[in-house]
C-alpha cells in the first residue's frame, strides 16, 4: 500500500540533492537543457538553487551534453559535477552516475531532481526531503495522485536502481517492483510538473 505523508522528517542523516542535467534536448533542436535560459541565467543555477532552498547542502550534478559549455557559462560554486560520457542513452544513464558518484560519500540518501522541470520548486522539494525516516526511505512527489519527480533513494536502494536503470526510463521499473514501499507526496497544490521537452513547453520557462 502507498502511503502518503505531508509531514516534517523526523530523522537524522544527510539527503544530497541529486540533479540529471545531461539531456541534450533533441526535440528543442539540439539546445542543452541545462543551458536553456530561465530569468536571465542557464536553468541549470535555478535547479540547483531549488535544491539548496529545499535544504540540501549538497548538490551533485550529473552532466553531459554541452558540458564543458555548462562549466563555462553556469555557476554552480560547491557542487560536485558529476561527467556522464553515456548520457545519449538516456536517463538510467544518468542516475547511475549520480548514484555511484554518492558511494562512500556518507550520504543517507539522494534526493533526485531533473533540470528540465523549472515549475518544481523549493516548497515540493522540501517536502519529499522532509519524508526522509531512514536509508530504506523511498518516497516520491505526487501530483493529483501521480507518482512525479523529485523522488526521494534512501542509500540502502541504491544498488538495486544502478543495476536496473536502463534508457530512459530510470528508476521506474524499481519503482514499480518496490511499490508497497514507496512513500507518495502530494506537491500539486505548490508545483507544476511540466517537462522542458520541445519548443512549445518553452513557455513554461517564463
Amino acid at each position: 500500500m502507498t502511503r502518503e505523508t505531508n509531514g516534517p522528517g523526523s530523522a537524522t542523516g544527510e539527503v544530497v540533492g541529486l540533479l540529471l542535467a545531461a539531456g541534450g534536448g533533441r526535440r528543442l533542436g539540439g539546445r542543452p537543457k541545462a543551458l536553456l535560459d530561465h530569468r536571465g541565467r542557464p536553468l541549470v543555477e535555478h535547479a540547483v538553487g531549488v535544491l539548496r532552498e529545499a535544504g540540501c547542502a549538497r548538490v551533485h550534478v550529473v552532466l553531459g551534453a554541452a558540458a564543458d559549455a555548462v562549466r563555462e557559462r553556469a555557476a554552480l560554486p560547491g557542487c560536485v559535477l558529476v561527467d556522464n560520457p553515456d548520457w545519449q542513452e538516456g536517463m538510467g544513464s544518468s542516475l547511475r552516475a549520480g548514484l555511484e558518484s554518492l558511494r562512500g560519500t556518507g550520504g543517507s540518501a539522494a534526493l533526485v531532481s531533473l533540470v528540465d522541470q523549472p515549475g518544481i520548486g523549493a516548497a515540493a522539494t522540501a517536502r519529499v526531503r522532509a519524508a526522509y525516516r531512514s536509508p530504506s526511505t523511498l518516497a516520491a512527489a505526487a501530483y493529483d495522485g501521480v507518482r512525479g519527480h523529485p523522488v526521494l533513494f534512501g542509500s540502502a536502494h541504491w544498488a538495486g536502481i544502478t543495476a536496473s536503470a536502463v534508457g530512459d526510463r530510470g528508476a521506474r521499473a524499481y519503482l514499480k517492483e518496490h511499490a508497497a514501499d514507496l512513500t507518495l507526496v502530494e506537491c500539486g497544490d505548490v508545483a507544476r510538473a511540466h517537462d522542458i521537452d520541445t519548443v512549445e513547453d518553452l513557455i513554461h520557462l517564463e
